[in-house]
């Protein structure tokens, strides 16, 4: 081929390299080992066709006769710079060689022009996770996934996808499963083999156990070095069997189409995480197969409660002088017909911590969070009901929901009824689907109580007792009543809320009053650490779901939560998230130095050593401020809301004052 018919690329400057040095180039997307050497130049393949070997990070090495030889780091193997064979001449194992000019001090090494990409067997999955909804990959490009990000690369370039970078595993795991909370629709996370791929295991759990679909997309070692013990090669199947609905290997043999689409599927119809193995050498193979899609593939999923069901619990609801609502995250779908039927039957309306904000604090029916993180308002009308109405709750420990009390549980789950102890009437079916069906049968006894009254003078009591706590001795830091008082005032109405775990979540159940917000938590995993990267993930809804375009994403975690994932603050700002953090920072992990005062445990090993956060906002280019006092609460969060881009303002509490 003439120098006419080739792309002269530019791939650095004479200065760039001083003679009998090599380095590592990049013509287009050609890895070149490009040598200087006895006033010459040359350019060959930079992979060792031992292992793999990078030659441009080797060196020059002269032999006995004076020859120059490229010698590969790794383990030895030579190769002549001009010719690039090996010594001995065996040209089999010899190197590819590109031709090199130098113009004006600039060097530039021919290629022949790039030939059509070829289709391979991750481009049809890439595409086949496009035409089910895919919209988001969170992860890290590695060595073992680069043919698999190649292929997500492609479907991001013609906007069908979005990819965040992220600085560790665990933090992508964290972002899918709080975009899958908030949107019902499954983000991606990449990774490589080994490390990468358990990494996720965590942030796995927590989609799974929340009921929150993700799809996990590992890579692997080759296939021919399966099982030996290879660099990184760990049995991926066996590790993800507990987290995982499906997880399969990716082969050559797989009807590729057909195995993302079962992946894409489980996830979204079993609300899980569904888990595919990629071999590296897999990756890349050759691949003409049309992707597949969720055409044909999807039924309607509501379940209507049987006649009989809704009967009986006519009857009971009518006949109760007192009943209340627990309304659970399960009930997030139907929380608009779950109010109307409390409105219906003059019910208070209490949520399990998870369905926080699934309906407004401002409602008159709305008694705010029951349980452990809850107010007690909420235990108040626990304790007075003749009637429990719960919809979508799990009746966990944390909730306290009373089990001697009759109670109607409705879940589309069939395990979940009655799953810790028997119920007075279990109803298995969708909750929109039971409050449609029972709307008619409904009549309120003329002498039922006036509890939506009571509501009113229950909240009065509540909000008397939170003025009265935010004058309590701040000496040590700022009281929580103060900062959630201050952050009900000037938080949006259609914000959505991450929040992370420890004493600040608990203060966040207790004293912020919902106005019509989303808030999303790690549920029944509890895993401290969820807060931010979860804020990340909901920031993409943002972007790509017109339901939730415009809204502002908060997060608010403690300093031991914060510092486990901080350094994805750096991705925030490269992808320019706006997200404000909330950081309540008393040096420590109150949560469990209060656990070990309660358990007559001596305090220990709970103490933090921590940065200014609100310096570190701002070395990595966030907006950051230091709040001691809560007379600066106000104008320290209404800048940061308004800021344009990741923002923290760092919260100084004190340990005590939850």
């Amino acid at each position: 081929m003439n120098d006419k018919q080739l792309d002269w690329i530019k791939v650095g400057e004479v200065d760039d390299l001083i003679d009998g040095r090599v380095k590592s180039v990049t013509a287009r997307n050609v890895s070149i080992c490009l040598a200087r050497f006895d006033g010459q130049w040359a350019a060959m393949d930079n992979h060792c066709p031992h292992q793999g070997g990078p030659l441009g990070e080797g060196s020059i090495e002269r032999g006995v006769d004076g020859k120059c030889w490229i010698r590969c780091p790794w383990h030895g193997w030579d190769f002549d710079p001009l010719t690039g064979a090996p010594p001995g001449g065996h040209e089999d194992t010899g190197q590819t060689l590109y031709p090199v000019e130098v113009r004006d001090s600039q060097i530039f090494v021919g290629l022949e022009p790039e030939p059509e990409r070829e289709r391979t067997v991750t481009d049809v999955m890439a595409e086949t996770m496009v035409n089910w909804g895919v919209k988001r990959v969170f992860g890290m490009v590695g060595h073992s996934n680069l043919g698999l990000a190649d292929a997500i690369r492609v479907r991001a370039a013609d906007g069908e996808i979005g990819y965040v970078g992220v600085r560790h595993e665990g933090a992508a795991a964290f972002a899918a499963s709080g975009y899958g909370k908030l949107t019902g629709m499954p983000a991606a996370c990449l990774t490589i083999a080994g490390p990468g791929a358990t990494n996720l295991l965590t942030g796995m759990w927590d989609a799974k156990v929340d009921r929150a679909p993700v799809l996990a997309l590992t890579g692997q070692v080759q296939t021919q070095v399966f099982g030996p013990g290879a660099f990184q090669d760990i049995d991926l199947k066996s590790a993800f069997q507990g987290v995982a609905r499906f997880s399969q290997p990716v082969l050559p043999t797989s009807n590729h189409a057909e195995l993302m689409s079962l992946a894409c599927k489980t996830s979204i119809v079993e609300r899980d995480v569904a888990h595919l193995i990629f071999p590296d050498d897999v990756q890349t193979i050759a691949n003409g197969e049309k992707p597949s899609g969720p055409s044909g593939r999807l039924g309607g999923s509501v379940v209507v409660p049987s006649v009989e069901d809704i009967e009986e619990a006519a009857k009971l609801i009518n006949d109760a002088k007192r009943p209340i609502i627990v309304m659970g995250y399960g009930a997030i779908a139907a929380r608009e017909q779950v109010i109307a039927l409390a409105e219906a039957i003059g019910a208070p309306v209490m949520t399990t911590f998870k369905g926080k904000g699934l309906i407004a604090d401002s409602h008159p029916n709305a008694a705010g969070v029951l349980g452990r993180s809850g107010t007690p308002i909420a235990s108040w009308f626990m304790n007075e009901a003749d009637l429990i109405v719960s919809l979508g709750s799990s009746f966990a420990n944390h909730t306290g929901i009373e089990p001697s009390k009759p109670i109607i549980q409705v879940d589309f789950e069939r395990m979940q009824l009655g799953k810790f102890h028997p119920v007075r009437l279990p109803v298995w079916g969708e909750i929109g689907a039971f409050c449609q069906a029972i709307a008619p049968e409904l009549k309120r006894p003329q002498d039922a109580a006036n509890q939506i009254s009571e509501l009113v003078e229950r909240w009065k009591i509540w909000r008397a007792e939170k003025a009265s706590r935010r004058e309590e001795d701040q000496s040590g830091g700022v009281h929580s009543a103060s900062i959630f008082e201050v952050l009900t005032e000037l938080c949006p109405e259609d914000a959505i809320i991450a929040v992370d775990v420890g004493n600040n979540t608990y203060s966040f159940g207790r004293y912020f009053e919902t106005k019509g917000q989303r808030v999303l938590m790690s549920g029944y995993l509890g895993s401290i650490g969820f807060g931010f990267p979860a804020a990340i993930g909901a920031w993409c809804a943002t972007q790509d779901f017109e339901q939730f375009a415009g809204r502002k994403v908060i997060s608010i975690s403690g300093d031991g939560g914060f510092g486990q994932y901080a350094m994805e603050f750096t991705t925030a700002v490269k992808y320019g998230m706006n997200i404000t953090h909330i950081l309540l920072n008393n040096s420590e992990l109150g949560k469990i130095s209060k656990e070990q005062r309660a358990g007559e445990w001596p305090v220990w090993e709970t103490a933090l050593h921590n940065p200014s956060f609100a310096a570190f906002a701002k070395l990595c280019g966030g907006h950051g401020k230091k709040v001691t006092k809560p007379e600066d609460l106000k104008e320290a969060i209404t800048t940061a809301l308004a800021h344009d881009g990741p923002s923290l303002i760092e919260i100084i509490t004190d340990a005590e004052l939850v």
